[in-house]
Order: structure tokens, then sequence, then C-alpha cells
């Protein structure tokens, strides 16, 4: 993997960011030993210096996803070398439960990235609409699962009530565990994960019905549904933790922001609506 030192990395040696980056000790061990490593396609070590716009260049195994391709476009709302951020649609899968489907947004994006590797950060239910950020190698991918971890990647939702009136700004942080009555539901449960969304702000349509706009800290399985439903507020269109009888999700993903790892530039994608 080839990368172009940030000015921000500048004094740094490799040891150091490849610190910063958090990645995992087995990992850093694995380059440690490598005498592949190089700066400007000069031998390097682990103490070696780095500079603005010098090329480090990190043997890092190269692997290669498991999705089929579907041969089939899928939007992209951003794209580097490194990752993309894509753009779900209602009722198509974040990713096959079984490597013979084709017809999820990861097999769609093996086709549109042309990239050997496309692994998602984080995951949409079916039914939502949304953005879903991508890693284009397995070091990247690695750096990504930490910063979802930490907390540096932000992830906003909308969702549509029924209510007259606002909702005020409140943490939800009630655990969530699997529905023993029911196999493809969640409920609050306490022998559950600890799962946390934030309503940050609210806007009246009318027609009796309020937009909540969400952040998450967790990535439970259907978290903002099961949330809203316990304080009251099932979102709209959900046949699962409401009384809907149709399958129209009023749920979008629709804004991710955080710092790209690699260039450490300010990153932004949203969804149009």
């Amino acid at each position: 993997m080839n990368i172009t030192i940030n000015q921000s990395f500048d004094g740094m040696t490799v040891e150091e960011l490849l610190k910063h980056w958090m990645l995992p000790k087995k990992m850093i061990h694995e380059l440690r030993m490598s005498k592949e490593l190089t700066i400007n396609n000069e031998p390097a070590t682990f103490h070696s210096i780095l500079h603005t716009d010098d090329q480090l260049m990190l043997p890092v195994m190269e692997e290669k996803s498991q999705y089929k391709s579907s041969f089939r476009l899928c939007e992209v709302a951003y794209e580097d070398e490194y990752l993309a951020i894509l753009v779900k649609p209602k009722g198509v899968k974040t990713h096959p439960n079984d490597m013979m489907e084709t017809n999820t947004l990861l097999n769609h994006a093996i086709y549109t990235l042309k990239a050997a590797y496309v692994e998602p950060i984080h995951r949409l239910d079916q039914e939502t609409v949304g953005l879903v950020l991508v890693a284009k190698n397995p070091l990247v991918k690695k750096i990504l699962d930490r910063m979802l971890e930490q907390r540096d990647i932000t992830r906003t939702y909308k969702a549509k009530v029924r209510s007259l009136l606002p909702i005020k700004q409140q943490t939800i942080e009630l655990p969530i565990g699997k529905d023993k009555f029911h196999p493809n539901k969640r409920r609050v449960s306490d022998s559950g994960q600890q799962a946390v969304t934030h309503i940050i702000d609210s806007k009246v349509l009318g027609d009796g019905v309020t937009e909540v706009e969400l952040k998450l800290d967790t990535g439970r399985t259907h978290q903002i549904r099961v949330h809203l439903a316990a304080i009251g507020y099932p979102v709209l269109g959900d046949p699962l933790y409401s009384d809907s009888k149709l399958r129209q999700l009023q749920l979008t993903g629709y804004k991710l922001t955080f710092i790209h790892p690699i260039t450490n530039e300010y990153v932004e994608a949203e969804l149009k609506q």
C-alpha cells in the first residue's frame, strides 16, 4: 500500500504513524519484521523520519473480497484510493448473508468501484436508505474500524415519527438484545448490548408528523427503530416496531463525517433529500 505523507504527519517516525492509526499490534509487528518497507523507494525502518509528500510503501498483504459482482452500478457519494461512501437504496441489503447472493450493495460496489477489496465499516437495515462507508484495502479497514469504535466517525440519521410537537433533545441509553419470540426483531433488554442514540434535533412537518435527527454512538441491529419505539415514537412505516401494515420505513442515514485517516482532511457526505 502506497501512502503520500500529509503535512500533519511531517516529522513522525514510521512507528509513530502506525501507532497514531491505532493499528492492531499483530499488524504492526508484521510490518516491523518486513524487509519491504520503503520511503521514496529507499529501504526504511520503523525509526525512519517521515516528511511531507514522502511516498511511504507499507507491504500489506493483498486481500480480495469474496463478493460476486452484480454487474450493476451503485451510487457513489465519495471515493478516493483508500475508501468510498456509497448510497444504499431502500430494499437492498448492505452485504450478502451468503456468498451466492448477488443483489446487495457490496455486490454492486465490487462492480462499480473496480476494486478487488471492498468491505463495509458499518451497516444499514435493508429498508433504510442511506450512506455506507467502505474500505478499499485491509489496512484502511482496520483503521476505520477503530475510528468507528472510538466514535471518530459521525453517522447522522433522520426519521419521521407520529407527533404533533417537537421531540426534546435527549440521549437514549437502553441495552438491546434479541427478541426470543421473534427471530427478526430486537428489544430493550437488561441482558442486551450497550446501545446509545442521541436525539439532536426535531422539526414538525405537519399532518401529525415530526422529523427527528439522530446520531449514534453504537451500531446495534435496528437500534434507532428499537430506541424510538421504546420512548413512544416508532418510526413511521415500520412493520416490526409499530402498527404499520406497509413496509415504508421512514428512516434515512443521511450524513457521514470524519477526518480522513490518511489525508487528514475533513470528509463530509450528505444524502440529497
